[in-house]
């Protein structure tokens, strides 16, 4: 078989053992649901929140949907491949596949597959949420929707790769999640997820803004919040093409990287 039929088989595989899984699936699919519902229902008393004078106050579910959708990204790519290739390395599952005629390449096309399409539908999800049950307005001008598109598909692959290059941190799989969640929460904090980016310290924007989340939850503001928000953001403006460079060099370097570093046996095993 082909490196891309093998990679289709794989992710075949990987899908459906996703979906079997009950805590992953709550953990990286329905979290962002959950958290765009729990913030919503906090706040929906409180009217609506406004970022500074002349900008147009929103209801906290259309503030923070961008931020759930760009979390979704890193969770789906990020940390679950981390967590779950850790795993799969620990209790000997790549041992057995590096005995196989399937390459890495084939793995990280089956990996990455999976991600894409539960990223799509876990997105849906959050947009069909935040819109039937929040009442969201959703853009109606086709340059939102092709900016969310390829704001989402750099992210979730740029996440995916850079969870493939971090699941070889882990010495064994039951230190895996202590090892990559903090990671990944510590990030979404820092980015703008759960505190809106404009209280954060300019300080802190800018050591944030190395890492690809900022960038990821930047494009999805762009694409879903009025565009006098683009003041708040550093710069005053969305700047979409340095989210553009910004999410194709992690890109890029989570391609090396996962490459480089990626084993099917550990070495210190």
């Amino acid at each position: 078989m082909s490196v891309l039929a093998l990679g289709a088989h794989r992710a075949a595989y990987e899908v459906r053992g996703y979906f079997r899984a009950g805590d992953t699936l709550f953990f990286t699919f329905l979290f962002p649901v959950f958290m765009l519902a729990l913030f919503s229902t906090i706040f929906q008393e409180e009217g609506g929140i406004a970022g500074g004078p002349g900008v147009p106050e929103l209801s906290a579910a259309e503030l923070y949907l961008p931020a759930m959708l760009a979390a979704g990204l890193l969770l789906s790519g990020f940390q679950n491949l981390a967590v779950d290739i850790a795993m799969e390395r620990s209790d000997g599952t790549l041992k057995r596949l590096g005995g196989t005629p399937l390459s890495p390449v084939s793995y990280f096309a089956g990996k990455i597959a999976q991600v894409l399409t539960t990223g799509i539908l876990q997105a849906f999800i959050l947009i069909v949420v935040a819109a039937l049950v929040f009442d969201v307005a959703l853009p109606s001008d086709a340059d939102s929707w092709i900016t969310f598109t390829w704001v989402f598909f750099l992210g979730i692959i740029a996440s995916a790769l850079m969870g493939i290059a971090v699941s070889a941190l882990p010495r064994s799989g039951r230190s895996a999640t202590a090892v990559v969640v903090p990671i990944a929460l510590v990030l979404q904090f820092v980015s703008g997820v759960y505190i809106f980016f404009w209280q954060l310290p300019d300080w802190l924007q800018y050591v944030a803004s190395a890492f690809p989340l900022v960038w990821m939850a930047r494009g999805m503001r762009a694409a879903f919040l009025p565009a006098e928000y683009a003041t708040l953001e550093p710069g005053d403006g969305w700047e979409l093409g340095w989210v553009a460079m910004a999410l194709g060099i992690w890109l890029l370097v989570g391609l090396i990287l996962s490459r480089a570093t990626f084993r099917w046996i550990r070495r210190d095993a």
